[in-house]
């Protein structure tokens, strides 16, 4: 054998030889690896992301749960003010009704007075006219379809002209009340003493009518009438 040949075997055999022994120490670290303790590292990492998960899935069943009684809470919210919104709206119309800014209708009666060739009309018979009926409970009155407000003024200008709410009106006057028809009529109907017993007594002329259907339209005279100058409201 020549020197290259010896030379190329025992090149052949380091390396076979290093190379056994790479194999053999990657078997012997298999060997000595703890299987069970990657599995018991998995597992604990599996917990470790379940639990994650199930922090996250209770704070967002919390976050759920809070948002559903918001939801709750706005739609009360909503049912409230609608609520307050009828009431608002109802207490207004019974506020419009009571100051006379809106057409109303209802039971009740007419009374008509008219002058005749021996005696006339005067304001102080509509005044007590519209006194009796007011003591007799009607919720609304006017004269020749004027509204009659607790600041209206009934008066006489120029010797002989009757002004209701600063305008003229002329016999027949036919004064509209709404209320309990039975009550009114009787009121007013009382022997010697009602009002329309009285005022024919003297000469004049009174008649009356009760009626289930009366119709009194809304107050449509100078709305400074309906301000207040000097009266205000107390402050607490």
């Amino acid at each position: 054998m020549n020197k290259n040949k010896l030379v190329m075997v025992i090149v052949v055999c380091a390396v076979s030889a290093i190379f056994f022994t790479v194999i053999f120490a990657q078997f012997k670290t298999v060997e000595e690896t703890d299987v069970t303790g990657i599995r018991t590292a998995r597992e604990e990492e599996l917990q470790t992301m379940l639990s994650e998960y199930k922090t996250k899935y209770e704070e967002m069943e919390e976050k759920l749960t809070d948002t559903q009684n918001r939801i709750e809470e706005y739609e009360k919210m909503i049912t409230t003010n609608e609520n307050d919104s009828e009431l608002l709206e109802e207490e207004l119309q019974q506020t419009n009704m009571l100051v006379g800014k809106t057409d109303v209708v209802g039971e009740g009666v007419i009374v008509t007075l008219t002058d005749n060739q021996e005696k006339s009309i005067e304001p102080s018979d509509l005044r007590t006219l519209i006194n009796e009926l007011k003591l007799a409970g009607a919720e609304a009155i006017s004269i020749n379809d004027k509204r009659v407000l607790n600041m209206t003024e009934i008066v006489e200008v120029n010797g002989g002209t009757i002004l209701v709410n600063t305008e003229r009106v002329t016999s027949p006057y036919v004064v509209k009340a709404i209320g309990d028809k039975t009550y009114l009529s009787s009121a007013l109907s009382l022997k010697n003493s009602g009002f329309i017993d009285t005022t024919n007594k003297v000469g004049k002329s009174a008649q009356m009518k009760a009626e289930n259907k009366v119709e009194i339209n809304a107050y449509n005279s100078d709305k400074k009438q309906l301000s207040f100058k000097y009266a205000k409201e107390v402050e607490e």
